[in-house]
């Protein structure tokens, strides 16, 4: 699916200034230090498994890329930075720094996962190699529109799985974080498998199917509930879902069917019901015996109401018979967890000389010892499975055979036969752009066909049995090595 108008105008405007103050601060540290020609290595990625969950989906992407796109300092920008003042009342940045600024042209590498790729802890999701200046400049921007995408995809993903067959729709818009927070989320959820999205710009700008029923207002608004579903069934005679719990679910049943009855000679047809409350499993059992007593075996029935993955499991197991799930607050704002711990760090940086060297941040806390060189994480399978993953360095040769260290569990290690699949790929050279954007649909292709491929013992809710991730032996050494230097300085 090709979206009918293009997204990237959300972006059309420079947003240099989408960063955070002590990123400008640091580039002008560079520029007055001299090391703003220095080539750096950054990576973004995350630490803790989203939702408790067993994995990720990779999602915001093209978003980045549309961002990219644009990006420059504006007239306006720079006007703005100039009215920044130090502590002594005089300007913040010199007026040569920024007209440094205002010459800026992309020059990085980046290399990044697709979208809809499955993604585990501490796996870089994009690769940034460039000028150190222009690398920080992205580090605020890149987390923004990356971690927000990748976990509402997750939470899609889940959501979608749970709901495994029935189609589920996104219907949060109303309580998203805000109009931006609205539309990524749409396209995030889309990629994590809904079939469609309330959002009726999100469906203009990505080409999602839009979908919709009524409100209980529509119903408020007539003297007789009935009257409010006859006028309905005549303006949307082939895409007519009505809400029958504005007053009591059992009757609002019963006059949708009359409705529909006495409507069908004009070919009118009752897609669906829906329910926005109340008991909704012994609910729909019970509409469901309606239904199809009265020959409407055919209509769906939708349910809506605060659900996430857990409750649509319940209701399941429960014996419910929705068929249409109409999913919004948990899914857009991704509610249990708000936020993806994402973060990006500098990991290699380049000598006088030219060649690069190993940069490591250290911490008290194991997790946040950040992974050195230049990252590329390599999937091995079994059949249509996956079997593990590999974090490896390109600065450093691969120890044979291809030994990985568990990064959760040291003392574990695996060795990987056979070829394995290198998850990250080309999206810019020396600030082209070189990477062919694939349609939003075979995003979600993607994304459906990585979780099949993961079992069901990582897909499931309730403590999932953990995916193998671990960094190559010759890595795990140099990783080693430069704790104890550095540990060694104190």
């Amino acid at each position: 699916m090709r979206a009918v108008f293009d997204s990237s105008i959300l972006y059309s405007q420079s947003l240099a200034l989408l960063t955070d103050l002590y990123q400008i601060n640091m580039i002008y540290g560079y520029w007055k230090s001299g090391l703003w020609k220095k080539q750096a290595i950054f990576h973004l990625h995350f630490r803790k498994w989203p939702f408790q969950g067993g994995f990720a989906i990779a999602a915001g992407l093209e978003t980045a890329i549309s961002f990219l796109e644009a990006l420059r300092f504006s007239d306006s920008d720079l006007g703005y930075l100039r009215t920044l003042q130090d502590g002594n009342g005089k300007p913040l940045y010199e007026e040569e720094f920024l007209h440094f600024l205002a010459q800026f042209q992309f020059e990085c590498d980046i290399d990044a996962l697709p979208e809809g790729t499955a993604v585990f802890p501490h796996e870089p999701l994009i690769r940034v190699k460039g000028p150190i200046w222009q690398g920080q400049l992205l580090e605020s921007p890149l987390l923004n529109l990356i971690n927000f995408q990748t976990l509402i995809a997750t939470k899609s993903a889940r959501i979608c799985l749970a709901a495994h067959p029935d189609p589920v729709i996104e219907f949060g818009m109303r309580r998203a974080q805000g109009v931006d927070g609205a539309i990524s989320a749409s396209r995030a959820a889309f990629i994590g498998g809904c079939v469609g999205s309330s959002d009726v710009i999100a469906g203009k700008l990505f080409g999602i199917p839009v979908k919709g029923t009524h409100a209980h207002s529509w119903v408020m608004a007539f003297d007789e509930e009935i009257e409010a579903f006859t006028a309905f069934a005549k303006i949307m005679p082939k895409n007519c879902i009505l809400l029958v719990d504005t007053y009591d679910s059992i009757r609002g049943v019963e006059r949708a069917i009359q409705v529909a009855k006495s409507l069908k000679p004009q070919g009118f047809e009752l897609s669906g019901i829906r329910l926005d409350s109340g008991d909704l499993a012994r609910l729909s059992i019970e509409i469901r015996n309606i239904l199809d007593r009265e020959g409407f075996a055919q209509t769906l029935i939708m349910a809506s109401n605060e659900l996430d993955e857990y409750l649509i499991r319940d209701l399941k197991q429960q014996g419910a018979k929705i068929t249409l799930w109409g999913v919004g607050t948990h899914l857009v704002t991704g509610k249990e967890q708000p936020a993806l711990d994402g973060i990006y760090k500098l990991s290699a940086i380049e000598t006088e000389e030219g060649h690069f060297v190993h940069r490591i941040k250290l911490s008290e806390q194991t997790a946040k010892v950040t992974n050195p060189g230049s990252l590329q994480i390599r999937r091995f399978f079994e059949g249509d499975r996956f079997l593990g993953d590999a974090i490896w360095d390109e600065l450093l040769p691969v120890e044979k055979p291809f030994g990985a260290i568990d990064i959760q569990d040291p003392a574990a290690m695996r060795v990987f036969s056979g070829v394995g699949k290198d998850l990250l790929v080309p999206i810019y050279r020396k600030g082209k752009l070189v990477y062919h954007i694939p349609s939003l649909t075979s995003v979600q292709r993607h994304a459906k066909e990585e979780c099949m491929r993961l079992s069901p013992q990582m897909i499931r809710l309730t403590n999932p049995e953990l995916y193998f991730v671990g960094l190559e032996q010759g890595l795990y050494k140099k990783k080693l090595e430069l704790i104890q230097q550095l540990r060694g300085k104190k």
